[in-house]
């Protein structure tokens, strides 16, 4: 069948979602190719749906204030992003941040992009890189065949680092005569997560297990190493006895209703869908096989007779060397009819990747349109992303990274530590609205 179309998207996850409705919305006629559903699968995925969210259901801070993300938030609604527009359609409680019913989300952008005239939804695997216009929105498990179609374009082999998935929890299997709800400080609605807490003598033996538990190897991915944000909870135990009480598992701000006292440590779980018959066990990826995942997860007190939706799984992810090889508007400098974006750039995170693909998306659609987009400035948290992926980074040294105010140009201007997110802020609204007006 043949296909008329200004531009090929390859790729239907955040950032390829996004571009297309960017392009769509511009009037240009938009193919978008995805693998899925034409009788291909990837190893992380469970539907066909476009915008699947793998791992957590959480795009984290929504705080425009004092985060960066949620800054990104706040720019990508202005430029009309649709995932952040479904994002929002189908938020469930999780204190300040933004989290999402998977299942409706991805409904809602699937039907958003079939249903859109300038949009075609072609199920179908790309083996190599288009000769016209093209965005290659892949992610991080880019099928081989294309990902040596890319090698070969760029000369590079791709890298890449284990990502891993965490366990979800039928809220009717949670104990709620010892968990309890709150958020860390009372924040958000102050019920926002389900907390399980332990004493020393638990959290020893659970720390214990984490390291004696059996786990998934991989002797071909032995030297890649893994994203510091997506760390396999068991790998962090190895890093010593106290580095979970200082991460996933630390107990501020969270008090006990039984003791009025905060837990040696806490596990803490998050509405994942919108009836809140799911919960996500934050921080918890993992690699444990499923037989290690279910005998210890279920040692956590208010989870002993826990049922799980999914349990943590392990996959591979790819990205290419971006600052190298790709130009200030993510062209390929080698190939300059093909743009990447999400999370094949090495952005790392749902939203770093859907905003990746905006401005791709709009790259795209203002040199088709004869027209010249200048790239936010890197005051901004769409700059600062971008920046990093297309030149700010070492070469040698780039690994996947979620926005950051450290990815900004520094603060000179002499303040208190708690004002200087404030400063970040105000400098990025004040520097985006005169892009935007430009």
């Amino acid at each position: 069948m043949t296909h008329t179309h200004d531009i090929h998207i390859i790729g239907g996850g955040l950032a390829g979602s996004e571009a297309a409705w960017q392009l769509a919305s511009a009037g240009l006629k938009v193919r978008l190719s995805e693998m899925r559903g034409s009788g291909e699968m990837t190893p992380a995925h469970q539907s066909d749906r476009l915008a699947e969210l793998v791992c957590s259901n959480s795009f984290r801070s929504d705080d425009a204030e004092r985060n960066a993300v949620g800054l990104l938030h706040a720019e990508m609604r202005a430029l009309g992003s649709l995932i952040m527009a479904m994002g929002d359609a189908h938020k469930v409680p999780a204190g300040s941040a933004l989290a999402v019913d998977r299942d409706g989300f991805a409904d809602a952008v699937t039907a958003a992009l079939a249903q859109h005239p300038n949009i075609t939804v072609v199920r179908e695997r790309v083996d190599a890189l288009p000769h016209g216009p093209a965005i290659v929105a892949t992610g991080p498990l880019t099928a081989p065949a294309l990902a040596d179609a890319i090698g070969a374009e760029t000369g590079k082999d791709s890298l890449a680092f284990f990502d891993a998935i965490a366990p979800i929890v039928h809220f009717d299997t949670i104990d709620m005569d010892t968990a309890w709800f709150q958020s860390r400080w009372n924040k958000g609605e102050g019920r926002d997560y389900i907390n399980c807490p332990m004493n020393q003598d638990q959290y020893r033996a659970f720390h214990q297990a984490l390291l004696d538990g059996e786990k998934t190897e991989f002797r071909e991915w032995e030297d890649v190493p893994y994203f510091e944000g997506c760390m396999p909870i068991e790998v962090m135990a190895e890093r010593g006895l106290d580095t979970l009480r200082y991460g996933p598992m630390k107990p501020v701000g969270l008090d006990d209703p039984r003791t009025g006292r905060w837990p040696h440590a806490v596990v803490q779980l998050r509405q994942d869908n919108a009836t809140g018959t799911l919960w996500n066990m934050v921080g918890f990826q993992t690699k444990l096989k499923y037989a290690e995942q279910v005998r210890i997860f279920r040692t956590i007190p208010g989870l002993e007779q826990a049922e799980f939706a999914r349990l943590g799984g392990l996959h591979r992810n790819t990205f290419i060397r971006s600052p190298e090889l790709l130009d200030p508007t993510l062209r390929l400098k080698s190939r300059p009819n093909v743009r990447f974006a999400g999370q094949i750039t090495g952005c790392e995170g749902y939203v770093e990747s859907a905003a990746i693909g905006l401005i791709a998306g709009r790259f795209a659609a203002a040199e088709l349109k004869g027209e010249v987009l200048t790239p936010p400035p890197v005051e901004t948290a769409l700059g600062a992303l971008l920046g990093h992926i297309t030149g700010g980074a070492a070469v040698e040294s780039y690994q996947p990274m979620n926005v950051n105010f450290g990815l900004m140009p520094p603060i000179t201007v002499r303040s208190k530590k708690a004002d200087r997110k404030l400063l970040y802020t105000a400098r990025a609204r004040d520097a985006f609205s005169a892009w935007a007006a430009a």
